[in-house]
């Protein structure tokens, strides 16, 4: 069936919308149905997929002897059936992450879900790199129809949660499959046969449709068993009383008779917790949605709490109260007498949830007393105009054994150097900033906090040892941080306060040892001991490196407040595995790691394969090796700038889902208008240009985005543009100008399997190096890929 070659590019843009929506989707589905970074992991091996497509396009010519169009059709509907049954494989085959140095099972159930995920990914890779191989003269057309595609996949990948949540969205992707299909088929030269297909395709796509608005039973997504939601629902009665999606997050409201938080409360609270519902986020961090009467004065239980103290320290305060999820902060700071509280939540879900309740969570975002802004808090500090007395940083995460390194690779800009240094200033001159922490032993993430606050105190101009306060419960630590030295009222106050309570003192500026480890007694001192130290720490960097956690202060270019993994722990962790209960096996950290060498090995082997079965693009004569490492280092370079710019515009935009919509779309976007028009750059010109751009942003954005943040929201979206046009331009030039130059379809189809190899790569690589150096050695390495790139790129004229 001859179909018109202007079909093509609708057909291929359609399916690489299907294939991003998705990608970007199994991130959101695995980070709630597993844990962050294995939501990373899972699509970082899907994207193996686009690699392995190029890899058999190259060993079996036949499937690069097929019509293009015939080609989209069948890929259409290979990527429809394959997205639909690895999700339903993946549900009716959980996989137990928390067992794995347990049973050596969930490996093999792990390598079956990766190489399932893949599936979908090669069909759509197989498509994009035929149509390179049909047409690499007219590559820069092939690829900019992708790359805009994709961008259209960004968009709806954020807004189709809303509407369908995240399971519609896979069904979505498969529906959005057959649409390029049925696009592959719309011209026909034989109407009568192609109506019928014309009409299996509609029947098909809005079959699926129907689906995705009405999910069935069998392809909704099960929590793990050890995440807050699942504990949860195990007790007698308990209930899901709403859940709803949006590109963020899941978000859950969970009724059940055994939900009573009071995590900073003393031995000596004489008032039970009100009854409660527990809302989580992705299933996981229980906060409490409590029962209250609107317009309530006072509540009696919130005289027992740790995080009273900043109100009885300074009655009537206008409090800023950050991230309070279920609003308990909020109901502390009110029933201790707050005059006005902004609440400040960067997730309208978690508003919509608590609005739900009405009168019976005392119609608490609504209050009169309550200011509620949605945005991202850091974002807000930076803009907002009003002083505070006290700023609440809530703390709605749950308690974590911090020796698994697990959930090191959330960014958290809440938490960092200059965060809190921007808090600081938010403060009135007497205010107050307060920071709540779990306790852990060793002494881990209450030492970073306290770290944090020294760090910024410093920086403002004040002196951490006359500035700063810490008690604690026999759960959390308060730290409490001002912008100048405490009165000895003040200390009198906080004195007063713990000893009624029985919260034992670990810092006041004039602390005496008799006034330590006094109710919650510890076998030693350890935060008291490890506060001072790192005080009076002459090299308060040698300090760091010498402590058994890495508690350095995270800082916006490393914003990892979860990451305490040091390598000298490798062989504790390692002696640990099977023998004590650690999530992951103790080893988080190492996951992704280990990943990376399994990514590196696949990769590998999707390079090689073709030279170890002698059908090698190298038999043309030309040097394969080096085409081959051109084409990697665009894959790697690719991601290495697109992934720290996400990060980057976050704060900027003030909330991760703006930016990375943002930063992808505009890249993809302008990728797609680079490439169309690629053949009027010098190659040499733009491999160049990238890096000293991607220089030049290191050095300036921090500075631009500063100066343009006070704009409104439409305005810095479009500033956001505009700064990724040039770099987004040039990215997408080097890739079709090399395959330009390439005259044999091996060739192409080896370059296509080299960059999604190495894309894969890139994706934990990047993730590894800012934990470790910052998300500015990303971009570095970025920079250095596109240079690299400039000695091994192909040097032969075009056809």
């Amino acid at each position: 069936m001859h179909v018109k070659a202007k079909s093509v590019p609708w057909a291929l843009g359609i399916l690489s919308a299907a294939t991003l929506a998705l990608e970007i989707n199994l991130t959101r589905l695995f980070a709630v149905a597993q844990f962050y970074h294995f939501a990373f992991m899972i699509v970082s091996l899907a994207l193996l997929g686009f690699g392995a497509s190029g890899t058999l396009l190259t060993l079996f010519p036949r499937l690069r002897a097929r019509d293009p169009v015939h080609g989209l059709v069948w890929a259409g509907w290979s990527f429809a059936i394959t997205a639909l049954g690895a999700h339903w494989l993946t549900i009716r085959l959980p996989f137990d992450s928390f067992r794995l140095t347990l049973d050596w099972r969930q490996w093999g159930i792990l390598a079956l879900h990766y190489l399932c995920l893949s599936a979908p990914f090669l069909c759509s890779g197989w498509a994009v790199g035929h149509l390179l191989a049909a047409n690499p003269e007219k590559s820069n057309r092939v690829y900019a129809a992708n790359m805009t595609g994709s961008a259209v996949g960004c968009l709806l990948a954020m807004a189709l949660p809303s509407w369908v949540g995240g399971e519609g969205v896979v069904v979505i992707a498969a529906a959005l499959g057959i649409g390029a299909a049925l696009v592959g088929t719309w011209h026909a030269a034989r109407p009568p046969v192609c109506h019928w297909v014309r009409l299996v395709h509609i029947v098909a796509v809005m079959l699926l449709i129907l689906a995705a608005l009405r999910i069935p039973p069998f392809l909704a997504i099960g929590l793990s068993p050890y995440k807050a939601l699942s504990y949860a629902l195990q007790v007698p009665g308990a209930e899901r009383i709403l859940q709803q999606w949006n590109a963020l997050s899941r978000v859950d409201v969970v009724q059940s008779s055994s939900i009573r938080s009071l995590p900073s409360s003393s031995f000596l609270c004489a008032h039970p917790p009100p009854a409660q519902l527990g809302l989580t986020v992705d299933g996981d961090n229980l906060s409490p949605i409590s029962h209250v009467t609107p317009g309530f004065n006072e509540l009696p239980f919130t005289d027992c709490l740790l995080t009273a103290l900043p109100y009885r320290l300074r009655p009537g305060a206008e409090a800023l109260v950050l991230e309070p999820g279920g609003g308990f902060d909020v109901l502390v700071a009110l029933g201790e007498g707050a005059r006005q509280v902004t609440a400040v939540v960067s997730n309208p879900l978690i508003v919509h949830a608590v609005r739900e309740q009405g009168d019976w969570a005392g119609n608490l975002y609504d209050d009169p007393r309550v200011r509620l802004v949605t945005q991202n808090g850091r974002s807000y500090i930076r803009r907002a105009e009003t002083q505070y007395d006290a700023i609440d940083l809530a703390l709605t995460g749950s308690q974590r054994p911090i020796a698994s390194g697990a959930y090191s690779l959330a960014e958290d800009d809440a938490h960092t150097v200059e965060a809190f240094v921007d808090d600081l200033k938010r403060l009135k001159g007497d205010g107050l900033l307060a920071v709540t922490r779990w306790l852990q032993v060793p002494p881990s993430e209450s030492v970073r906090a306290f770290a944090l606050a020294v760090e910024a105190v410093e920086r403002t101009g004040g002196n951490p040892k006359s500035d700063i306060a810490a008690l604690r419960s026999y759960r959390q630590m308060l730290i409490l941080v001002q912008r100048s030295a405490y009165t000895p009222g003040e200390l009198e106050a906080i004195r007063a306060f713990a000893e009624e309570r029985r919260f034992d003192l670990v810092y006041l500026p004039d602390l005496q040892p008799d006034e330590i480890n006094r109710y919650n007694i510890l076998p030693e001192p350890i935060y008291h001991e490890t506060y001072s130290a790192l005080l009076q720490a002459e090299d308060r960097q040698a300090w760091y490196r010498g402590y058994p956690s890495d508690v350095r202060p995270p800082t916006d270019d490393r914003p990892f407040y979860g990451h305490y993994f040091r390598w000298r722990q490798v062989p504790e962790v390692l002696a640990a595995a099977g023998h004590t209960w650690q999530p992951f096996g103790g080893a988080g950290f190492l996951v992704p790691l280990a990943l990376l060498i399994l990514a590196t090995l696949a990769a590998g082997t999707i390079i090689l394969l073709p030279l170890v079965l002698k059908r090698s693009p190298l038999s043309t004569g030309r040097s394969g090796w080096q085409i081959g490492l051109y084409f990697a280092l665009l894959g790697l370079g690719y991601l290495c700038v697109e992934i720290p710019l996400m990060q980057r515009f976050i704060l900027y935009l003030g909330h991760p889902t703006w930016s990375m919509s943002t930063v992808l779309f505009s890249i993809l976007v302008f990728s797609g208008i680079g490439s169309r028009f690629s053949h009027r750059v010098p190659l040499r010109t733009a491999l160049v240009a990238i890096p000293v751009l991607v220089v030049g942003y290191i050095l300036v954005l921090p500075r631009l985005l500063e100066w343009t943040i006070v704009l409104p929201l439409w305005a810095r979206l479009l500033v956001s543009t505009a700064l990724l046009a040039p770099l987004g331009t040039l990215m997408g030039m080097p890739f079709p100008r090399g395959l330009s130059r390439l005259e044999d379809a091996p060739l192409v189809t080896w370059a296509w399997a080299s960059n999604g190899a190495l894309s894969v790569i890139a994706s934990i690589l990047a993730a590894l190096v800012a934990l470790s150096w910052g998300f500015s050695a990303v971009l570095v390495l970025g920079a250095g890929c596109y240079l690299a790139a400039i000695a091994a790129r192909p040097r032969y004229p075009a056809r």
